[in-house]
């Protein structure tokens, strides 16, 4: 360390390299050097790396979870502002509002914490994802076809200017930041060091139906599957991928899972119906009716679909047209993995919510996703190369693309709508005009 300020560590230092990627979760990691590192244990260290790095003439870059796929928080001559260090959760029973620190994981860490309160947030699936990240990217979390967006969420948010002050922004004070920190991303024009956000009661009931099929029952189970989903009740949250699970198969097979979050057994039941009208239903390798589960149980299988240690490429689309057009545009994606631990998901958000006055602006009535992750540096341009031809594939159906599962360096596409885009080129005038922070990787 040097003087000036206590918890910044700078190229050279002992213990430098390991926090330049500490909790960074692609371990495909990136040669991009920061200028310094600041570990930063309570806001008022957040105020002042700010204003050392405007002294300095450094950009901030900000580290919440770690677990961008492009890695936003590793940049070059930038001040890297790590707030694993910030740890706080609190909730309040009269407002059933909880306040968190950005790094807490929404699996891991919040939904125990709110379980003991009866109370339930709409995190994302895999456990170990950061708030941070999740919420300012707009937040695909539990159900988000019925319950919305996670950004929808968020009451208010605490955050560090450009100038270094500690400003509130909510629907009534500092509206544009608020505005700019439900879907931004990476470009938000501050540090969010607390975020304030409404929670639901536990659903009282959690059952699943999931089918297994072949993947030469794909085109039949995918095409019917596109004609129904909009018509399935808004409790449920239903998604269809390709994996390989030895147990069923040694190769990769088609699953359809829908998980009702709903308050008693015969109402999942009900929710669940639906699939009970697969046309392939009976050649599935596996067949779970309405077979209740919790919500810890889904986590833990998310857990070992994402495992750590890995290098992982992703990318994704936002899909919209027939199935005739839709389906075949997929079948790249979900009937050729690269490897025994890639996957690929199609996730419904039909029918379609009016999203609030927010940044994220970008959605269809289907999502896919392909995730691809490896071990060995010789496999990345295989995969990689893969991960390309899959998404080529879906460019003639595609509508756009989430942010939090994008890496804009490798394929850019529109995440903000363009009135969106706009708004937030204002915004960013005027809240960070010498342009501190660093924004995204393109």
């Amino acid at each position: 360390m040097r003087p000036g300020m206590t918890g910044i560590l700078y190229p050279g230092d002992a213990g430098f390299e390991p926090a330049r990627v500490d909790r960074i979760f692609n371990r495909r990691l990136p040669g991009r050097q920061p200028a310094a590192i600041l570990k930063a244990t309570n806001i008022e260290d957040v105020q002042a790396g700010v204003r050392l790095a405007r002294d300095r003439g450094w950009q901030v870059a900000v580290r919440s979870g770690g677990h961008s796929w492009a890695q936003w928080s590793i940049r070059d001559d930038a001040l890297v502002i790590d707030l694993g260090g910030l740890r706080e959760m609190s909730y309040d029973p009269l407002s059933s509002v909880v306040s968190v620190s950005p790094a807490i994981k929404g699996g891991l860490e919040l939904a125990p914490f709110l379980e003991e309160q009866g109370r339930f947030f709409v995190g994302g699936h895999c456990p170990t994802v950061g708030l941070g990240g999740f919420l300012l990217q707009g937040g695909q979390g539990w159900n988000a076809r019925g319950w919305g967006w996670a950004a929808e969420y968020v009451e208010a948010v605490d955050v560090v200017t450009a100038d270094g002050d500690l400003v509130r922004a909510s629907a009534t004070e500092n509206e544009d930041l608020y505005w700019a920190a439900r879907g931004t991303g990476p470009g938000f024009p501050g540090v969010v060091v607390r975020f304030h956000l409404r929670t639901l009661p536990m659903p009282g009931h959690v059952a699943h139906t999931v089918q297994a099929y072949r993947l030469d029952d794909f085109d039949e189970v995918m095409t019917w599957l596109h004609g129904m989903h909009h018509t399935v009740a808004s409790s449920v949250e239903i998604v269809a991928l390709t994996k390989t699970d030895p147990v069923l198969s040694p190769a990769p097979v088609l699953l359809v899972t829908a998980v009702a979050l709903v308050s008693c057994a015969s109402e999942a039941d009900a929710a669940l119906a639906p699939f009970r009208d697969n046309p392939a239903l009976d050649r599935a390798l596996l067949s779970i009716d309405a077979v209740p589960t919790t919500l810890t149980s889904q986590r833990e299988r998310q857990l070992a679909d994402n495992p750590e240690g890995h290098r992982w490429a992703v990318d994704n689309a936002w899909l919209s047209g027939p199935a005739e057009k839709v389906v075949p545009a997929m079948r790249r994606a979900y009937t050729t993995l690269p490897n025994a631990k890639a996957f690929t998901i199609w996730f419904s958000m039909a029918p379609l919510r009016e999203l609030p006055d927010m940044a994220f602006s970008v959605q269809s009535e289907i999502y896919l996703a392909s995730y691809v992750l490896w071990e060995d540096p010789a496999d990345d341009e295989r995969c990689q190369e893969w991960l390309a031809g899959a998404m080529a594939d879906l460019s003639p159906v595609a509508v756009g693309a989430y942010l939090g599962d994008s890496d804009l360096r490798r394929r850019p596409m529109r995440v903000l709508s363009e009135q969106a885009e706009g708004r937030y080129r204002e915004i960013l005038d005027v809240r960070d005009p010498g342009r501190l922070f660093t924004g995204y990787l393109t």
